[in-house]
């Protein structure tokens, strides 16, 4: 077999290869898009907090994934349970879900492609013991850039996973080209491929959009020399690259199951410890510690079972449980208080009634007193972003029920917004605009009897007839008190606020 290698190959057809697969076999289901999602709203200028929550809750799974995430042991410290994404967001941070997110997609997507392959599957596990070590160790690390170095360690190996899945034929020549000439894997590779598996994940780093420092880290770093040591600390990608690479190397032994184990892990702890800032006697207990590790706080691939409830609920409307959805939204943003911003509370009031109502859509209006109008300003749901600069309209006073809701401080329900008696009540934007809704809810928001804005969300003709009970009114009707309470603090607080919250 390795007879038929020809030297030297040409990195740029090898790359040529893998995309050309790609396209034939597909690319991971919705996965590149929605990592580039996720690095977008990690990285983004504007309401990252909002454009965060919004990619997570797009998908279902991920959704239920992140707030198990989030309650684990690993964020006890955080205290009280938390139960919106838009609140797991402000407690934790953008950066600490979006690599939440990002690390979720990733193991996710790379099961959902290698079904078939048991290669794949292999290297996948690999990657996610290697995800495990890393965690341990920047736990015990001073650094503790816990998140981002676990999804940097389960990247390590995108390259050797992207070509034991679509380039199979080399990836085999590649192993047979190791053992019959005695050489280190990334040699074989490089003979085979004409580029280092890190080269290739690289690559693919690129061409997905991930975060520059998140490519710099998908590199193999060697283990320094005294020399290099006394140079002082690694700077933070390099550090990111070492962490990865020590963690691979040892998920790669432990996989191995050979009997000398025991001292191959040693001698990678003696060779990156001090690097890494830590003792060899730490690192060992964090191998140690991932391997026995069997709780959620590590990503791991999607469990059927657990997710079907929520992806059920998300496609046939409001959910059974909608009274305890909506209190647990409730109850953060009572916990929360006036510690939230203003578009902190409301991305999780309308999270809240979004998840709660199992709604279609979810949009959050605000009263623009210069400019006399009602605007869109944040939204849930498909399709909706596209919609925002259509759904605006004049504050000034007409003869339908948004304006009926808004004058009377009460929420309101239509239940068959389609009806032929009831259309001419409905204002002309939304006819043309919403054409699809066959229910919709309003909760207006009043401040010294002027109203400031409100929250609407709709359920489309596609779903079954839904209805909100007495004990729904009561929260919603809470989650409207907060709100107003939150606005009127920040009022206080910042004069200028009715003039800039636009």
């Amino acid at each position: 077999m390795t007879n038929s290698i020809t030297l030297p190959v040409d990195p740029e057809k090898t790359l040529e290869l893998l995309w050309a697969r790609v396209r034939q076999r597909g690319d991971m289901p919705g996965f590149s898009k929605v990592v580039s999602a996720i690095v977008g709203a990690m990285h983004g200028e504007d309401d990252r907090e909002f454009n965060m929550t919004r990619t997570v809750l797009s998908d279902p799974t991920l959704t239920q994934r992140v707030l198990r995430l989030a309650n684990s042991a690993m964020y006890s410290a955080f205290g009280q349970g938390i139960n919106t994404v838009s609140k797991a967001v402000i407690v934790l941070g953008t950066e600490t879900i979006g690599h939440l997110a990002l690390g979720l997609k990733l193991i996710d997507g790379l099961a959902a492609a290698s079904g078939t392959s048991s290669n794949t599957r292999s290297e996948m596990e690999k990657a996610v013991l290697a995800g495990q070590i890393a965690r341990q160790v920047a736990s015990s690390s001073p650094r503790r850039d816990t998140e981002e170095v676990v999804v940097c360690s389960i990247l390590h190996s995108l390259g050797r996973l992207m070509v034991s899945f679509y380039l199979p034929e080399e990836w085999a020549q590649v192993q047979a080209h190791a053992a019959e000439n005695n050489l280190e894997e990334n040699d074989a590779v490089r003979a085979v491929l004409g580029l280092g598996l890190d080269e290739i994940g690289r690559s693919i780093g690129k061409r997905w959009g991930f975060p520059p420092q998140l490519i710099e880290s998908l590199k193999d770093i060697q283990p320094r020399t005294p020399e290099e040591q006394a140079e002082g600390p690694l700077e933070h990608a390099e550090w990111l690259a070492a962490v990865s690479t020590m963690s691979t190397r040892c998920a790669n032994v432990l996989s191995d199951q050979s009997e000398d184990s025991t001292s191959g892990l040693a001698k990678i702890a003696e060779n990156y410890a001090e690097m890494l800032g830590l003792d060899s006697e730490t690192v060992l207990s964090a191998v140690d510690n991932a391997q026995k590790a069997v709780d959620d706080s590590t990503p791991r691939a999607a469990k059927p079972a657990d997710d079907s409830v929520s992806v059920s609920q998300a496609t046939l409307g409001k959910p059974a449980d909608s009274v305890a959805i909506l209190q647990r939204g409730v109850t953060d943003m009572r916990n929360q208080g006036m510690s939230a911003s203003t578009n902190q509370l409301t991305t999780m009031a309308l999270e809240t009634v979004y998840q709660g109502l199992g709604l279609s859509r979810a949009v959050a209006f605000l009263r623009n007193h210069e400019e006399g109008k009602y605007t869109a300003r944040m939204c849930f749901g498909e399709r909706t972003q596209e919609l925002l600069p259509r759904l605006m309209f004049n504050d000034a006073y007409e003869p339908n029920v948004f304006h009926a809701a808004l004058a009377n401080d009460k929420m309101i329900f239509v239940e068959d917004a389609q009806a032929p008696g009831f259309l001419n009540k409905l204002p002309r934007w939304w006819r043309e605009t919403l054409p699809t809704s066959r229910s919709f809810v309003v909760l207006p928001m009043m401040l010294n009897f002027h109203p400031i804005g409100f929250l609407y969300g709709d359920w489309d003709k596609s779903l079954p007839t839904s209805k909100i009970v007495p004990s729904e009114v009561v929260l919603l009707d809470e989650l409207r008190a907060l709100m107003v309470k939150a606005v009127e603090h920040r009022i206080k607080i910042e004069p200028a606020w009715a003039r800039t919250m636009r």
